[in-house]
């Protein structure tokens, strides 16, 4: 069985250098709903039983330009992990700042944050279940940081990960054979 792992295209949206906390959140937010820049990604040519895709649009589109009109099973198992200001200020902070001081909420089991690292690791080993369950070829198009999280479920599962980033640019792949 093999799954290709695909990070969604770039995302049309100008970062700012610097946010308030509501702001940043508001941000995240515009981010997750703005379309996808044009772009062309190069994928292995594999012939796959399934393509899944997170909840959230911009896999949706990227599956699309990759394949064309294809049947996708969209699943919220490898939506992107959420991201929330790390704390209430009006003090307008680096995005940098923002980034960093979020995921390591994420990391330490935050409440702050939407989801702890935990929780994210449970929904990539139920997801990886899924795919050991029903043993097709599959294509899985998801997002850069919930990859990582996807990667290291499947590896400790039993897969064999090939062409693995520190990061996953936007298009960029990871083949999984069980």
């Amino acid at each position: 069985m093999v799954s290709v792992i695909i990070r969604h295209g770039k995302v049309d949206f100008p970062w700012k250098k610097l946010y308030s906390s509501a702001q940043f959140d508001k941000a995240c937010a515009s981010y997750d709903s703005a379309p996808l820049l044009p772009a062309e990604y190069r994928v292995p040519d594999v012939l796959f039983s399934r393509c899944y895709v997170s909840t959230l649009q911009r896999t949706r589109d990227t599956a699309f330009g990759l394949f064309g009109d294809i049947d996708m099973t969209k699943t919220p198992l490898i939506d992107e992990v959420p991201m929330k200001s790390s704390l209430d200020t009006g003090l307008r902070l680096p995005l940098l700042f923002w980034k960093l001081s979020g995921r390591l909420q994420w990391l330490c089991g935050s409440g702050r944050q939407k989801e702890s690292r935990l929780r994210t690791l449970k929904r990539a080993s139920r997801f990886t279940d899924l795919l050991i369950k029903r043993n097709e070829d599959c294509v899985v198009v998801s997002h850069g940081f919930y990859m990582h999280a996807l990667i290291y479920v499947m590896k400790k599962k039993g897969f064999r990960i090939g062409n693995r980033s520190l990061f996953y640019k936007n298009g960029a792949y990871v083949c999984a054979v069980k």
